[in-house]
């Protein structure tokens, strides 16, 4: 165990040092001292610091709830914001691809939840995670033209590429949301099927056995979820929503500090865009990615670029590097004996 969590301890290092390194070259590349001098600093920005930590509370608060929710009765208040912090470490030191749902089985069965329960309730946090991205973003593309959310006053080739990578993961979401709807809710023996004979392919055999189980856990998962009720059902969505909310509403809170002529509601909308981008980064957390992401989706709306960066390291210290720290403080006592208490 002591082996896992100097794994798990080391493994910061590499998205803390991409992090790092990519502020410190932007910073290079795009920092102007006169313009970081010419800042005027007040008491808007620090309340808008300040601000921006009560809305990530807010975050962590929205994830414990659900797991707090749809895990009673074995996981007290504790275990759910403990779950949710391990996850959260887990999600900053993998790739966006992979996430920390991915680990959360396995630390919802540490917090004494048997395994299949614990599958179950996993693949419900996913599915919960996808229907608001589903429900939402047409509301917010229909709310906003397409060239504010794709902003023209930025690089047109920059531009051109966030949209076209946000339009193919979107859609990829409506996908994924549709088989697990359909996987644990409506015809799950149907779809348990199609997965494996889909995977039975021998072009497809190298994710056979992790297909195999995906088939098998939607199945288990169909039979607790069925006897769910529609309070049940909108009390973890609602969970799920303030959740997310609150991670957008961060970077709105910054926004007040620093630039407060700045739309607020086309920033709130366009943190729609980030996150769906920054699902299939390569980098560990978005590191790296997520800094460059930011200094240029909002570049148009930020006159100075010294407070562009400046931004960007506040969101990504509040909304990011935070869980590094936690994480590697949680590890060592939650691979020991005392981790079940």
């Amino acid at each position: 165990m002591r082996s896992e969590a100097a794994k798990m301890m080391m493994k910061t290092l590499l998205p803390l040092a991409i992090g790092l390194a990519v502020t410190a070259w932007l910073f290079y590349d795009d920092f102007n001292p006169d313009s970081f001098r010419d800042i005027d600093w007040n008491l808007q920005m620090v309340a808008g610091f300040a601000l921006a930590w009560i809305f990530m509370l807010g975050r962590d608060f929205g994830l414990a709830w659900r797991f707090h929710t749809i895990s009673q009765p074995e996981l007290s208040w504790k275990r759910a914001f403990r779950v949710n912090y391990m996850c959260a470490f887990t999600s900053a030191v993998t790739p966006s691809a992979v996430g920390g749902s991915a680990f959360a089985i396995f630390y919802l069965n540490r917090e004494g939840v048997k395994l299949g329960r614990a599958t179950t309730l996993t693949l419900t946090t996913l599915f919960l995670d996808e229907m608001f991205f589903v429900v939402f973003c047409p509301i917010i593309m229909l709310s906003f033209p397409m060239d504010q959310l794709f902003a023209s006053g930025a690089d047109a080739g920059f531009m051109d590429g966030v949209e076209m990578v946000f339009w193919l993961v979107y859609a990829g979401i409506c996908a994924w949301a549709a088989i697990l709807f359909m996987g644990i809710i409506v015809k799950p023996q149907a779809v348990a099927r199609a997965i494996k004979r889909l995977f039975s392919w021998k072009y497809l055999k190298r994710w056979r056995r992790s297909a195999f189980e995906t088939a098998d856990n939607m199945e288990g998962a169909s039979q607790e979820l069925r006897n769910c009720t529609t309070r049940w059902w909108l009390n973890v969505f609602g969970a799920t929503v303030v959740s997310w909310f609150s991670r957008y509403l961060v970077v709105n809170a910054l926004f007040w500090g620093f630039v407060p002529e700045a739309s607020q509601t086309l920033i709130f909308a366009r943190q729609f865009v980030v996150w769906v981008v920054l699902m299939v980064s390569p980098t560990p957390g978005g590191s790296g990615i997520s800094e460059w992401l930011f200094t240029n989706y909002y570049g148009d709306l930020i006159a100075s670029t010294s407070i562009a960066l400046i931004l960007a390291l506040t969101w990504r210290i509040v909304s990011y590097y935070i869980y590094l720290v936690i994480g590697t403080v949680l590890v060592p006592f939650y691979f020991s004996k005392k981790a079940q208490t």
